[in-house]
């Protein structure tokens, strides 16, 4: 555990150029390592999001978290910022992906980087992490409770998504997956065809769904909040990530 570390804000070029703001956590001391992309969840780019990446940082990783919601609604606060981008339907799947790659590229580019980067998201976020790893080459990819990786997307629904079915199969990273099965979207029966699908096209993953957990089981300022998933859940991730992104 590395307890000691730098977290800042910086600037960085996004999709198209775009300049965006991203919060960057790193250890303080100098040694190779892996990087970590986190993908906010529809909420936004909220304390919540910045704890997790100090927390990544503990562990040992240099960490970018971008906010999404820099275009629509510079300087505002995380929940209007939410409001403005949900108003618009969402993130667009490229920019998104152009915006992960932008935070890829900074994380290999700093002096202590062993060229490892991994993605990760929750909510919204987790069905990005997928969408970035059908399309960036990353080392490694973790969805937590994404909605809409499969499985139809009900037409009153506010964002303009689709669902991956049709770019899964173009996978380049190792996924792990982690899920509540009392949650709705994504409901097992969603997680399932998700599996069989990585199955069936010869790919690496893990998945794992908890009995008594809902959607947002690891956001701790929410009702929903589930420790003993969410305890697991960190564990499973820190073994995913120390397997993949390790020197």
């Amino acid at each position: 555990m590395y307890e000691s570390m730098i977290a800042t804000l910086v600037r960085i070029p996004g999709h198209d150029g775009d300049e965006i703001e991203a919060y960057v956590a790193r250890p303080e001391a100098e040694f190779s390592r892996g990087g970590v992309v986190v993908i906010h969840h529809l909420p936004g780019w909220d304390r919540g999001s910045k704890e997790i990446a100090r927390r990544f940082a503990e562990l040992g990783y240099d960490v970018v978290c971008p906010n999404l919601y820099t275009r629509e609604a510079p300087g505002a606060s995380p929940e209007d910022a939410a409001a403005v981008a949900r108003a618009q339907g969402g993130i667009p799947d490229e920019r998104l992906v152009g915006d992960v790659a932008a935070a890829a590229a900074y994380l290999r580019a700093l002096p202590t980087s062993n060229g490892k980067v991994g993605v990760i998201g929750y909510c919204s976020g987790g069905r990005q992490s997928v969408l970035a790893a059908c399309h960036l080459d990353l080392d490694a990819a973790v969805d937590c409770y994404g909605a809409f990786v499969t499985g139809e997307v009900p037409t009153e629904f506010p964002l303009k998504v689709t669902n991956l079915v049709d770019q899964l199969p173009g996978l380049r990273a190792p996924l792990l997956g982690l899920f509540g099965a009392e949650d709705k979207y994504p409901s097992p029966e969603q997680v399932t065809q998700l599996e069989e699908i990585l199955t069936a096209h010869g790919k690496e993953f893990e998945v794992h769904s908890y009995e008594g957990a809902g959607h947002a089981f690891f956001s701790t300022e929410r009702p929903s909040y589930n420790v003993a998933a969410a305890t697991d859940g960190w564990e499973r991730i820190a073994a995913f990530f120390g397997k993949h992104l390790g020197a």
